[in-house]
């Protein structure tokens, strides 16, 4: 319907009045509220972003702190009394009761890496003591494994809530890993989960990718390497039972290369 002459000057009267009044745009066919403020950002995410900030220099500082008291241990029970010492790692300071270091023989050829201590093992002072601990020594001991391990995590405190550890916490806690397996000097790494492979590889592949395949772990000075076999961690197993096949399959894997790296009459791979 075509608007009637009165209607059609004084919608002109109107936009002309708009256009004075600095009106320079039309609504959308979409009603849009216009009083609507954004709000600011959540408390936490700046928290997030400013401790960011000010812990960089701070990891800094304790990264510097760990490597000379790492440097210094010529023993694995001076590297453990290293690491109860050191006060660097936030966690240590987050109501964890004792650092957790290791359990197994210092002597033996496989290295096992986890992510962090949980409560059971912050109250026994030993890693992989809890459920997953009891369901990962079984699989060792199926794979004939239980005497040639030495198990340890990428950091020694609990972290709070049982979350999995950070980047900046496990980069304050790698020097000591780097020396423990610089010390031991083990024929393999069995490495467990995402959490831990990603920190002992460098790399930001999943977990599901990684496993299975053959990794090297080579420190940045001195030059020594091992080959590393990523798995998943017990506790995913104890959540999803039917990937214990895979796990079983790496830990083969892994007593099959051992098996050619300590007898000579074996081919190496």
């Amino acid at each position: 319907m075509n608007a009637s002459a009165p209607d059609t000057a004084a919608t002109e009267s109107l936009l002309a009045f708009w256009s004075d009044a600095g009106v320079d745009a039309c609504f959308g066919e979409a009603p849009v509220d216009r009083t609507h403020v954004a709000p600011p950002p959540p408390l936490k995410a700046v928290a997030r972003a400013t401790a960011a900030v000010v812990a960089r220099p701070h990891t800094d500082e304790a990264v510097a702190e760990a490597r000379h008291l790492a440097a210094a241990a010529q023993t694995m029970e001076e590297l453990a009394a290293a690491i109860a010492s050191f006060t660097g790692c936030p966690l240590s300071g987050m109501g964890a009761t004792r650092s957790v270091f290791s359990r197994g023989d210092a002597s033996a050829p496989v290295l096992v890496v986890g992510e962090a201590p949980g409560i059971d093992e912050d109250t026994q002072g030993a890693p992989f003591v809890g459920r997953a601990g009891r369901l990962l020594d079984r699989m060792l001991e199926a794979a004939g494994l239980t005497d040639r391990v030495f198990i340890t995590n990428t950091v020694f405190w609990h972290p709070p809530g049982n979350r999995s550890p950070t980047p900046p916490e496990q980069a304050t806690c790698a020097p000591f890993l780097d020396r423990a397996f610089a010390l031991m000097r083990p024929k393999a790494v069995l490495l467990v989960g995402a959490t831990a492979s990603r920190s002992v590889l460098g790399t930001d592949e999943g977990i599901m990718r990684l496993r299975g395949q053959w990794q090297e772990w080579r420190l940045a000075e001195g030059g020594f390497s091992a080959p590393a076999m990523p798995t998943l961690h017990p506790a995913f197993l104890l959540r999803q039972p039917q990937a214990k096949r895979q796990v079983w399959s790496d830990l083969l894997a892994l007593t099959t290369r051992l098996d050619q790296l300590t007898d000579p009459s074996t081919a190496k791979l």
